[in-house]
């Protein structure tokens, strides 16, 4: 991933700062710190510039290659050191198609190593927040390995056991956990509507997460699993695909975020990738149930962020733009609410609205340079349109235009 630390300045760009359109401005940067955001008398024609997006919801730790691999077995007959450099590499293809913030939900030591070389400027790479993972023998995180495979991932299997997990997460450094209110879709062996460990183990999570400063994410399917989620204070809903009406006014009172995970499913539920007939089959129930309430829901104020599962797998690290265009379509937004989701929202919705997402002076220096306008037409913010990217101050893809 070639990059250069830079300091400079666009001048006359059009720039839409996170929440508005702001006209033409000289933006200045110095290193990972944005310095100016001003007015200008001049325009710079055919560019804008937009906040790097941000993705609350992927997994860094698939096959990075250009060959390939067979998803379920890579990752078990791959040694950890060797993972570490394709965990690297899917977050650097993720900052050259403009996500400049990614959050993995459902790391480890391998994510927090790569998260530690990218934060300390070892290598160039943008900023990861990583959510360790506390569920229950044969639940969801659990039947991503075979039965019989010897080793497997961390469990818990009661309340002690899940405040311990916590603790070791956050002894790593872990920025977060994800827990499991109901079964999944690509696990192995297990039904939607599974429970997913016992409230007193729920409860014990949060408890000891959010003493210790730990947001909880919570992965759920169905809408009994909502209600638990929402029954134990989670603060943010992964996939979210039973929620129902009847939960509507307390998720937006309660200002919580819902990653929607659209493009995803569609593609398991359409077979557009090599899945097993089970995972199609429970891909299928979770778009209809979806299809049914999303839409009303986003009319309704429910507070979507872009979460998009992307695992390089079945959605790539460049697919997230077209996401948010599904969005937009999904919900009936707007142009700009459906950036605002992707960039100042998202930002406050994994704790980080004081440092990207938004571009005024004092933040990180992580924006897209884009031909066209997307805060006005949803349908500019595509790949191709990408002019430059610059994450965390370094120009990491493109070159930046001039007047």
């Amino acid at each position: 991933m070639a990059a250069s630390t830079t300091a400079g300045t666009l001048r006359g760009i059009p720039l839409w700062d996170g929440h508005t359109d702001q006209g033409a401005r000289d933006l200045a940067w110095d290193g990972d710190r944005i310095l100016a955001v001003e007015p200008s008398a001049q325009k710079l024609d055919g560019y804008c510039v937009i906040p790097g997006l941000i993705d609350t919801h992927v997994h860094l730790g698939a096959y990075s290659g250009a060959g390939r691999v067979d998803w379920t077995s890579w990752p078990l007959i791959t040694p950890w050191e060797e993972q570490v450099f394709h965990i690297a590499a899917n977050a650097q293809k993720a900052a050259r198609a403009g996500v400049t913030t990614l959050r993995d939900l459902s790391g480890d030591e391998r994510q927090l190593a790569v998260k530690r070389v990218f934060d300390a400027g070892v290598q160039p790479g943008p900023r990861v927040l990583v959510h360790g993972a506390v569920g229950m023998t044969a639940g969801h995180g659990d039947l991503f390995i075979p039965p019989h495979y010897p080793y497997r991932g961390r469990v818990a299997d009661s309340p002690d056991e899940c405040r311990k997990l916590v603790r070791e997460f956050a002894r790593m450094g872990a920025d977060g956990i994800k827990i499991f209110t109901s079964g999944g879709v690509l696990s192995m062996g297990d039904r939607v509507g599974w429970r997913n460990q016992t409230m007193d183990e729920l409860r014990a999570t949060l408890d000891e997460a959010h003493a210790l400063g730990m947001k909880v994410a919570s992965h759920t399917h169905t809408t009994e699993g909502i209600e638990i989620a929402l029954e134990v204070g989670v603060d943010s809903l992964e996939h979210g695909t039973g929620l129902a009406p009847e939960q509507w006014e307390r998720v937006v009172a309660g200002r919580i975020p819902v990653a929607p995970t659209l493009m995803i499913n569609d593609v398991i539920a359409e077979g557009r990738a090599a899945v097993s007939e089970e995972a199609r089959e429970k891909a299928g129930d979770v778009v209809a149930r979806r299809n049914a309430l999303f839409g009303d829901a986003g009319r309704a104020g429910v507070r979507f962020v872009l979460g998009t599962d992307a695992n390089g797998v079945f959605v790539q690290f460049g697919d997230q733009m077209e996401e948010v265009r599904l969005m937009a379509s999904m919900f009936g937004w707007s142009a700009e609410r459906a950036l605002v989701s992707a960039t100042s929202d998202a930002a406050d919705a994994i704790g980080l609205a004081e440092r990207v997402g938004t571009l005024a002076p004092g933040f990180g220096a992580d924006f897209v340079v884009l031909r066209g306008a997307p805060w006005e037409r949803i349908e500019d913010l595509r790949v191709e349109n990408i002019a430059a990217v610059v994450s965390r101050g370094r120009l990491v893809e493109g070159e930046l235009p001039t007047e």
